[in-house]
């Protein structure tokens, strides 16, 4: 079972249908949508900050979220696919993004609509990556416009594929 723990006054909210991982772990100020799944050993430390994630997100195995003490919060939007191993400090993630697996981004940073971060980027402090836009590399650079319908499928795709990932667990 995964551990949901109240800190400061504040206890972790998940909305309906939601697969949490066994070794998943939310805290304090987070506030997670429908259909959302946390995968293993995924961290959302809501603990200094709030954590507000919309439906149908799936935050993958070993990626860790987590703020700036009264100076930054993590938003996410619905659609989005968050790859493994990745951290999120206080940044926007807007609706349909997908960010790569290893990937760093860091506070103030804002993550377009429909918007890629290919694997391995470091995403530094107020970026703003506009809809549609593909980043990569270390620091994250703009690479290319991506096709909006050629994006939307396969960021839905994946956002997709995770819920009926998340859906074999419960036949366990």
């Amino acid at each position: 079972m995964a551990l949901i723990k109240s800190v400061r006054g504040f206890t972790p909210k998940v909305g309906k249908d939601c697969f949490l991982a066994d070794n998943a772990v939310l805290i304090g100020d987070t506030v997670i949508g429908d259909e959302c799944s946390i995968w293993f050993g995924a961290i959302l430390r809501g603990d200094v900050n709030s954590i507000r994630i919309g439906n149908r997100v799936n935050i993958q195995d070993g990626s860790v979220l987590h703020t700036l003490y009264e100076k930054s919060t993590i938003e996410i939007g619905d659609d989005v696919s968050i790859g493994h191993n990745v951290t999120i400090h206080g940044a926007t993630i807007h609706d349909g993004a997908l960010v790569g697996m290893g990937s760093v981004i860091l506070d103030h940073a804002v993550v377009g609509e429909g918007a890629i971060v290919a694997a391995g980027s470091v995403v530094l402090s107020k970026t703003v990556i506009k809809p549609g836009e593909l980043w990569g590399g270390t620091p994250a650079k703009f690479i290319k416009m991506v096709d909006p319908e050629q994006s939307k499928e396969i960021n839905q795709k994946i956002a997709k594929n995770y819920l009926m990932y998340s859906k074999w667990y419960e036949e366990e």
